[in-house]
């Protein structure tokens, strides 16, 4: 049963077959560049996406707009030591100006940086800073059908192993992503957690954990690992981030806004050099490129987001979508993690060669036969890895509906029924940096 009412509706509509057909030719079969208009049920993305609370908003109306020392971001800080343990914040537009701001003081040319696995941006900035990023993915992810619960967690054996090929001196920062978004959203055990950090310590390296899904993976720790089922997700937050050094947070997801981010941590003297970055890319270190009101909501967002009824409902809905999508027929990989249902694209489309990205051919269909927009993060969102072709359907937060899921199933289906009628793509036009080519390159497909 939800625990929450609509108070605020948006009517959308369906654009007809042939519409969207040339909405989709003019965006280069790229769902990154179609307008919102023209899509029906929007699964790009669950970052900003979401719909606030009623305390949310109230919250807005004091926000605080000083320039510096703004009220607003003292109760950010508040919340953000209460709620995640860190004394030291610096505030962003959003995740990737965190990652900007704390990767832009530790790193340097040269260097290398394990991860359970980088996300897009998180990849780009490592790379931006000439340091290399190396996945270190749990052996148990590479198998869509497993059913072992926590497939999100860091390889240490793998981390080792990359310690011997690089040295230890090129490795300053481990980073740990909770959930692990590019593993199908598969959440970190809290054991897994500890391991990865006893890891960093043992290579003198700064542990940084990703928190955008941190209590998502609260949750599936509290309902999963045991020895948590007594503790609340509050608690198993917390304790998610006691050995950490520092987070990266975009506050769209776990802290519940529309924007908004920030980077904390616990060494001064890094949070002295994240702060100057700070203002040089995103603004002074009390406002961090936001409005007080966002710093408000975001506040209010991170307390609101370990509260039982929020988390349980989240993790459920995207369940359901996935227990339908499933009884429709459609490859899902298994288990379904805390914000999107990943469904397999090479199992869809085998006919089509991993160069031709079955993966955003699966996108294009979907949008084709339903209107539904979903994302491709397999060879055409990261080139030059070994990457399932997974499409990630990914929930915006308390905005959709049960009848919307079965719009998503019923489109699936669609694309199932008539998978034989899709070819490959390929790329006609992509920007310079790769690592982020999947946000605005173009294709088209393949004569043949």
């Amino acid at each position: 049963m939800k625990s929450y009412k609509a108070k605020m509706v948006e009517p959308i509509e369906l654009p007809s077959r042939e519409e969207r057909e040339a909405a989709l030719e003019r965006a280069g079969y790229n769902a990154f560049n179609l307008d919102a208009r023209d899509v029906y049920i929007d699964l790009l993305t669950d970052s900003g996406t979401g719909t606030m609370s009623a305390e949310q908003w109230a919250a807005m109306i004091r926000g605080d707009e000083a320039y510096a020392g703004s009220e607003s971001f003292a109760r950010l800080a508040d919340s953000v030591r209460d709620v995640m343990g860190f004394e030291h914040v610096v505030p962003t537009h959003q995740g990737r100006g965190a990652e900007n701001v704390l990767y832009g003081v530790l790193l340097e040319d040269g260097d290398v940086v394990p991860n359970n696995s980088h996300f897009d941006t998180t990849r780009a900035h490592v790379v931006n800073q000439g340091a290399e990023p190396v996945d270190c993915p749990s052996p148990a992810s590479r198998d869509p059908n497993s059913t072992e619960t926590f497939k999100g967690n860091f390889d240490i054996d793998a981390g080792y192993a990359l310690v011997e090929e690089v040295g230890a001196d090129a490795i300053p920062v481990v980073v740990l992503t909770i959930t692990n978004n590019s593993v199908a959203g598969q959440p970190v055990s809290m054991a897994n957690i500890r391991a990865t950090a006893e890891f960093a310590r043992d290579i003198d390296a700064m542990f940084v954990i990703d928190a955008c899904r941190f209590a998502e993976n609260a949750h599936f720790i509290k309902t999963n690992e045991a020895g948590y089922e007594n503790h609340s997700v509050a608690e198993i937050a917390r304790a998610q981030f006691e050995h950490a050094d520092a987070i990266t947070m975009s506050g769209k997801k776990d802290a519940l806004v529309n924007i908004g981010g920030f980077a904390a941590m616990r060494d001064e003297t890094v949070f002295e050099h994240a702060k100057q970055r700070a203002i040089l890319y995103e603004g002074f270190p009390t406002y961090g490129g936001l409005s007080g009101r966002d710093i408000e909501a975001m506040a209010v967002g991170l307390r609101e987001a370990v509260t039982p009824p929020y988390v349980t409902d989240r993790v459920e809905q995207v369940a359901e979508l996935g227990d339908l999508l499933v009884e429709a027929g459609v490859p899902v990989y298994q288990p379904t993690g805390g914000h999107a249902v990943y469904l397999d694209a090479g199992e869809v489309f085998p006919h089509v060669p991993k160069d031709e990205y079955p993966g955003q051919q699966l996108v294009c269909a979907l949008y084709l036969e339903g209107g539904v927009r979903g994302v491709e993060l397999g060879g055409f969102a990261f080139p030059g890895t070994d990457r399932p072709d997974l499409v990630r359907l990914a929930l915006p937060r308390r905005t959709y509906s049960r009848e919307h899921l079965e719009h998503v199933a019923e489109t699936a289906a669609k694309v199932m029924a008539s998978a034989g009628e899709y070819g490959g793509l390929e790329i006609v036009e992509e920007p310079p940096m790769k690592e982020l080519r999947h946000f605005s390159a173009r294709l088209e497909p393949v004569s043949n």
